[in-house]
């Protein structure tokens, strides 16, 4: 029998709870909670078993139940859920356990320098500890998660929580490292440990996990799916997207991370709070408007939802958090229909920089500029690795930093053979081990060049609207002249660079007059290629300019996309196929985002993006190409029909007006 789809509407409800706050869960009381979460349209939740702050909220022979608590909490919230159907995932606190941690400090983890590592290190300071998964207290977390999966033999899943591991050097890594011929002195035998470590721990857990039921639900969460870790994916039965905006994570997190899940054939959720800021925020609640709109974004991309909450110490449920998760999930139960079995249409893949040097991890420049580029263009793409399909896209993006090596070589080769178009940016399409383009470019390549930064003055063709001089392009640039593509733009040198007693103004030196003979891009049949690292400077300096002219370099390589539209750079669309429904949806999302708070004095924390406001946006402008034209289009969930004119290659419409999110239908049938 196979194992029920993911819920479309959850909650992650944290309880991480101090021994020094008294009678934890007496308010508790299952009509409360069962009417509370009914009405805010929550069909899933995720209770505790085991907090970071070590205690459990059960009885329990392996652990030691919160020295507050009287009653079994847990077994009294699974009950009240299972009751009115609602599903009742566990959660384990597996990377930090303090309990463990002061009762056998031996198991925490140590860096090379002496100190412990992790979330804090000094003794005195208010903050988690984490273990060392060499260490016993693996043996002791396993227990725990057998305990729990016998106590709940109807469970719906185990969420652990706090997955890494750092190049440690406690006896138990020492021991490791010693008993496998690994030098403790070499950072890449640490970080080899420290991986061996997590294999070990991936394998016992998810067996502990599974110690009942072969089919049970398993997801160990790092905060982040790094993309390429293909060892880590094959412990995952689903996947959870955490991503809150505003404790972070920004807008733009969601989107990267989903459009990479869509194509690991894994169902995934989204993972937003409810707080203004990030987890465990007693009193701070996010716009109701804000929720409304990242639970729309996670449908849009494939997603089911959840939402953090952190519940108080008392155990009762806040009214307030919940008529503001209400407010957004009863759209998306409305919304559900079309969403259930879809899949995400992508003209262009992002080859992903962070798989391909996975030290970037959570911080790939080249990633997020290009995800950001393509989102502000509205254009439909997917994050892939390379041991994916390539032949699902049509235009293949390397960003900036992509050598190539013989495996990925004929990879490209034949993706390139049977049709399909490269862009390659900065060192990406360069040999890893020997010199020049893996590639005919139509360029020779001579070297990295020696100014940081210099300019480009791009080709008419693919200037930006409003540039006419050479503009600052930030960061270093390869040395390239073109031999027989068609150039892209004229570099210009700056006199000098900026160092030393070599200075002119407040930061770079201006540009020479005359161009320098060397060119800032090139394209050549199938292929593409820019001279700067152009998703890494638009990352860091959000230059409008140099996204223009990357996003007119993509349109050279695909003229025919499958969506154009006249909506705003900040709104955002998706498209998604339901083939049991013979039906396409569009998904088009729209709010602003504002940067607001910020540290003054030590006052108050980084800025961060909120969304407060929803605007409407006034008489949008779809195109869509379609593999076969649409016998009827509709708003969904109204059901109003949208007239339509067919086009060449496909159909366009207007919509009059919408407010953060509208889906509409492209039926294959009337």
């Amino acid at each position: 029998m196979s194992r029920p789809p993911l819920r479309f509407r959850q909650i992650h409800l944290d309880f991480h709870t101090s021994p020094e706050i008294p009678a934890i869960g007496a308010r508790f009381d299952k009509k409360h909670w069962q009417e509370t979460l009914l009405a805010a349209g929550v069909n899933s939740i995720t209770c505790f078993s085991k907090c970071h702050h070590g205690w459990s909220y059960h009885p329990t022979d392996v652990g030691k139940i919160h020295p507050h608590l009287d009653f079994d909490l847990l077994r009294a919230q699974f009950e009240a859920c299972k009751e009115v159907d609602i599903n009742v995932p566990i959660y384990i606190s597996a990377g930090v356990d303090d309990l463990a941690a002061y009762e056998h400090p031996e198991w925490r983890e140590i860096g090379p320098g002496g100190t412990y590592v992790g979330w804090n290190r000094d003794p005195l300071a208010p903050g988690y500890r984490t273990l060392d998964f060499h260490s016993p207290y693996l043996d002791y977390l396993c227990a725990q998660i057998e305990e729990v999966v016998r106590l709940f033999p109807e469970n719906d899943g185990i969420f652990l929580d706090i997955i890494s591991q750092a190049d440690g050097v406690s006896r138990w890594s020492l021991d490791y490292m010693l008993a496998n011929g690994l030098d403790p002195h070499n950072p890449e035998d640490r970080a080899r440990s420290g991986r061996a470590a997590l294999t070990r721990y991936y394998e016992r857990t998810t067996a502990a996990a599974r110690s009942l039921r072969a089919d049970t639900p398993v997801f160990h969460n790092s905060g982040h799916i790094s993309r390429g870790d293909t060892e880590v994916l094959g412990f995952q039965s689903h996947l959870e997207l955490e991503s809150l905006p505003t404790g972070g994570w920004g807008y733009d997190h969601f989107p990267e991370s989903a459009r990479y899940a869509a194509g690991l054939e894994k169902e995934y959720l989204g993972m937003t709070g409810k707080f203004h800021t990030t987890w465990s925020e007693f009193g701070g609640y996010k716009h109701p408007n804000a929720l409304r709109y990242e639970c729309a974004a996670m449908i849009a991309l494939g997603a089911r939802c959840s939402v953090g909450d952190q519940l108080h110490p008392d155990g009762r449920l806040d009214e307030t958090t919940y008529g503001i998760i209400g407010s957004a999930y009863r759209e998306v139960a409305e919304k559900e229909p079309w969403c259930v079995g879809s899949t995400q249409i992508a003209d262009i893949g992002i080859l992903s920089s962070e798989a391909e040097h996975p030290a970037s991890q959570r911080n790939s420049l080249p990633d997020t500029g290009a995800t950001r580029i393509l989102l502000e263009d509205h254009h439909l793409f997917r994050l892939l690795t390379r041991e994916m399909d390539f032949s699902t896209v049509r235009l293949l993006i390397l960003p900036d930093n992509i050598r190539i090596d013989e495996e990925l070589h004929a990879r490209l080769n034949a993706y390139l053979a049977g049709g399909g178009r490269l862009l390659l940016t900065g060192e990406s399409g360069l040999w890893k081990e020997k010199e020049g383009f893996a590639f005919d470019i139509g360029a020779k390549w001579e070297g990295p060049s020696p100014f940081e930064p210099d300019y480009l003055l791009p080709a008419p063709a693919v200037r930006p609207s409003f540039i006419a001089s050479p503009m600052v392009m930030y960061l270093r640039s390869q040395r390239i002249r073109v031999t027989g593509g068609e150039s892209l733009g004229a570099i210009y040198d700056p006199y000098f660079n900026r160092e030393g007693l070599h200075y002119c103004g407040h930061q770079h030196t201006p540009a020479r007059p005359e161009p320098s003979g060397f060119d800032g891009g090139v394209i050549h049949g199938a292929i593409a290629y820019l001279a700067h690292p152009i998703f890494s400077i638009y990352r860091a300096f959000g230059a409008v300019a140099v996204k223009e002219y990357a996003q007119a370099v993509i349109r050279r390589l695909l003229p025919d996309s499958v969506i154009a539209t006249n909506l705003p750079s900040t709104a955002r669309v998706s498209l998604t196929r339901q083939e049991s429904e013979r039906r396409s949806v569009l998904h088009l999302l729209y709010a602003g985002t504002i940067n607001r708070g910020g540290q003054v004095n030590g006052i108050g924390r980084n800025q961060m993006e909120v969304i407060d406001e929803l605007l409407p946006l006034h008489d949008v402008k779809v195109r869509l190409r379609l593999p076969e034209t649409p016998a009827a289009v509709r708003l969904v969930p109204q059901g109003e029909a949208l007239p339509f004119q067919v086009c060449e290659g496909g159909v366009e419409f207007t919509l009059e007006r919408f407010t953060c999110h509208q889906m509409i239908e492209l039926s294959d049938e009337a």
